[in-house]
């Protein structure tokens, strides 16, 4: 990197932690914008167009990032600007995004992930959490035990993404799970209080629950790579199809914009013909 811009990143990280980025975000942003300032050799203030264009080639065309990955490495830079309070260069513009559609499970490979999980009661409360209320993995990481109200079957989902604060509603189901779950937890003596802990009494890491619907769902015989994410669209899915609206939708999944939770607006195949047999033309 050229000369001064360790202090440069170092500057941008203590603006994100102002910000109040999650620490993942933090590292990310931090690596995008180092592997930046590296390639062009510059200052950001010197930094031309041109510029913007070789770097943008040389996402695509030498680090082979997706275009996915491309959108984050522009929407990192873009923030690094912003930290300087300079103008970026116009054409520091990502790729258009690829339209996939969410991977989900219908709804009875969800019922058996739920079968699989309650061979242990903290498997049972992690997977009934995700499934029937949506939250994000690291929300649920973040869960302290004062977050659940069990009378109301609610959970408080305190600083989420974009550091929002909601409610989330939980089903008998979940709060089930979660009370037999609950009367393990608290007997446990921990120097915290967060609500989900690991053997070794310490916060659970999105990476450990991950690693947890990963081994469930291949016990559950699910051929699909399920991932805590996947559930967040089992979820949503399932109360689109079942007439949820999708405002209540994008409220409670945290969604900053109604253009997010469009993705969810897909159909399966099966819906599909439901939805065509019933309306199709009657010439």
């Amino acid at each position: 990197m050229p000369a001064g811009s360790e202090s440069y990143v170092e500057n941008f990280v203590s603006y994100m932690v102002g910000e109040r980025k999650s620490k993942y975000t933090i590292k990310e942003y931090k690596f995008l914008v180092s592997k930046f300032l590296a390639f062009v050799g510059k200052t950001p203030a010197e930094v031309t167009p041109m510029d913007i264009e070789r770097y943008k080639t040389f996402l695509a065309s030498k680090a082979h990032y997706s275009k996915a990955s491309q959108y984050l490495a522009i929407k990192a830079i873009k923030l690094f600007y912003k930290s300087l309070d300079l103008r970026y260069p116009v054409n520091l513009t990502p790729p258009r995004r690829s339209m996939h559609m969410p991977v989900y499970l219908n709804e009875e490979e969800a019922s058996r992930l739920l079968s699989a999980s309650k061979k242990s009661v903290k498997y049972s409360a992690v997977i009934s959490v995700l499934a029937y209320t949506g939250i994000r993995v690291g929300e649920l990481c973040n869960l302290r035990i004062g977050d659940v109200d069990m009378q109301e079957g609610i959970i408080y989902v305190k600083s989420g993404k974009g550091d929002k604060d909601r409610i989330v509603v939980m089903p008998n189901e979940c709060v089930s799970a979660l009370k037999e779950y609950l009367n393990w937890r608290i007997s446990v003596e921990t120097p915290h209080d967060f609500l989900f802990i690991s053997n070794k009494k310490s916060r659970y890491d999105p990476s450990t629950v991950e690693r947890m619907v990963k081994r469930l769902s291949q016990e559950a015989g699910i051929n699909k790579r399920v991932t805590p994410h996947v559930l967040r669209h089992t979820f949503a899915t399932s109360v689109l199809r079942n007439g949820g609206d999708i405002r209540f939708i994008q409220q409670i999944l945290g969604h900053s914009s109604v253009a997010t939770t469009q993705i969810y607006t897909h159909l399966d195949d099966n819906a599909l013909k439901d939805m065509y047999f019933k309306h199709r033309p009657r010439y």
